[in-house]
């Protein structure tokens, strides 16, 4: 018999390409995916995996005591994605980030616990160490975080380690750098530009551009982590990056090219509050296991770039009237 995963906010991005990446590469294992289909989660997005016997898509929030104490004894590893992510969001309402990322993540840790599920995972973010003037944060750099948001990220990983000092219930805790690929939904920055281009309407660029970010592509995500239930220490946090540091205008500046238009599209913005200038980690820990990016950026935004070109019946109705 297969493993059994407990793929939490697997109908959101990285979510989904992780259980699409679990169900390619384990013939045997079968996915319970646990999804509160807020507005970043998409049913539509894992619609097609339910044709599989070994998907199962359950519609719950990972606060809810009852639905993940009896979820929880079936899976063998629990991988939890559910958070909520958007730094802008978060500036203009704070509470549901505390309570779905610290107080969902706490429900989920203690019924892991209590049921010996053999392996955790805790999917964080780069923002945790707030902004990195020079050289690359390692695991085991203070944590700075300069948003609700990443504050709310932050907790979550200390409650998550905590359990391992207090409980001796070690998990792994993931840091990753920013992600980009098919099935993102449109406020973020890469399908945002996109979809709006594609569109005929302006990318939103905050500041004057110099913000920067590390970009994997979400496939060498999902491998890092499949990489971590088996060979990631518990206990252990490891950061995930890809050395591919850009500044945001950039990043503008790529996609507007590829989709041959100018610099006319682009419109200035405010500049976020607290908008940290730098994210990089040292990603040395989990390539020492083996795992490194296997796609570029520039070949892998060509081909995401394509994706939204093809899969607008999916974006179109996430974007709205804005």
């Amino acid at each position: 018999m297969g493993r059994r995963y407990l793929v939490t906010g697997g109908a959101g991005f990285i979510g989904s390409n992780f259980v699409r990446y679990v169900l390619d590469r384990e013939p045997a294992a079968r996915v319970t995916n646990l999804d509160a289909l807020t507005y970043a989660g998409v049913r539509a997005t894992v619609d097609e995996l339910d044709a599989s016997d070994r998907h199962t898509f359950v519609h719950g929030d990972i606060r809810d005591r009852d639905l993940v104490e009896a979820l929880i004894p079936e899976h063998d590893v629990v991988v939890n994605f559910a958070a909520e992510s958007h730094v802008d969001r978060s500036i203009e309402g704070p509470s549901v980030f505390l309570e779905t990322n610290v107080v969902g993540t706490g429900v989920l840790v203690d019924a892991c616990r209590r049921h010996r599920v053999p392996r955790f995972v805790q999917v964080s973010t780069d923002e945790v160490y707030g902004s990195i003037t020079d050289g690359f944060a390692a695991e085991n750099a203070p944590l700075h975080p300069s948003s609700p948001y990443s504050a709310s990220k932050a907790s979550a990983d200390l409650l998550v380690a905590s359990y391992g000092v207090t409980f001796g219930y070690p998990a792994i805790i993931t840091r990753c750098t920013n992600n980009y690929g098919p099935y993102q939904f449109p406020e973020k920055v890469i399908p945002l530009f996109v979809t709006n281009l594609l569109s005929g309407r302006k990318v939103p660029l905050y500041g004057d551009g110099r913000n920067e970010r590390d970009w994997l592509y979400v496939e060498d995500h999902c491998a890092a982590i499949h990489m971590l239930v088996d060979e990631g220490t518990p206990g252990e946090t490891y950061n995930i990056g890809a050395n591919a540091q850009l500044p945001n205008i950039a990043l503008t500046r790529a996609i507007i090219a590829a989709l041959g238009m100018d610099e006319s599209m682009i419109e200035r913005v405010p500049d976020r509050p607290g908008h940290d200038l730098r994210y990089a980690v040292d990603s040395t820990k989990i390539r020492a296991l083996g795992w490194a990016p296997a796609h570029s950026f520039e070949e892998r935004l060509a081909d995401t770039i394509e994706w939204y070109r093809d899969r607008e019946d999916w974006w179109s109705p996430l974007k709205g009237g804005g």
